[in-house]
């Protein structure tokens, strides 16, 4: 408006140009996310490991749920990262949870989320893992020490791609690859 006020304008270019600033450092730092997590910065020259980069390289480019199997530190969240970030998925969440590390009593509440009331301490809704990783990709670490009753729940969400919350009997739909 007329007359300019240029204390005003001087605000406004500051901020036009911080934001500017702003979204640059957004798309340099979403670059080299995806420079870190190519195939070839994993350490591994042995034909094993390039038979492991192949195969990485394959599933990547499916929506297939994967089972990453090797001993402890061998570099299985690394290669979940680089499956992810060369998906079609790659600029959708991804969410890694370890199971082991999450006492069994929470971690349904964890994955699946709760309703406000569901259990003491419940005092607001809170969405889980798997529903903060729609349309991305969910990491599922030391598998294998998932509870039986958790694993029904899981076997549903893996079959159906539905999840309910805690304390809910309402069905949400999700679109969720998972690596585990």
């Amino acid at each position: 408006t007329k007359p300019i006020d240029l204390d005003e304008l001087l605000i406004i270019l500051r901020r036009a140009l911080k934001e500017k600033a702003l979204v640059e450092e957004n798309r340099e730092l979403k670059s080299k996310i995806h420079h870190t997590y190519r195939f070839d910065n994993i350490i591994g020259v042995s034909g094993r490991m390039q038979e492991v980069f192949r195969k990485v390289e394959k599933v990547a480019k499916s929506d297939a749920t994967v089972l990453i199997r090797g001993d402890s530190g061998t570099g299985k969240e690394l290669i979940a990262r680089a499956i992810h970030y060369q998906s079609r998925r790659e600029g959708k969440p991804l969410i890694e949870i370890n199971c082991a590390s999450i006492p069994e009593n929470l971690l349904e509440s964890e994955l699946f989320g709760h309703e406000k009331g569901a259990f003491t301490g419940a005092v607001q809704r809170q969405i889980g893992r798997i529903e903060a990783a729609d349309g991305g990709t969910l990491f599922l670490d030391e598998i294998g020490d998932l509870a039986m009753p958790l694993q029904v729940n899981l076997l549903r969400f893996l079959q159906e791609q539905v999840i309910q919350r805690v304390g809910s009997t309402k069905d949400i739909k999700v679109d969720v690859r998972v690596l585990a």
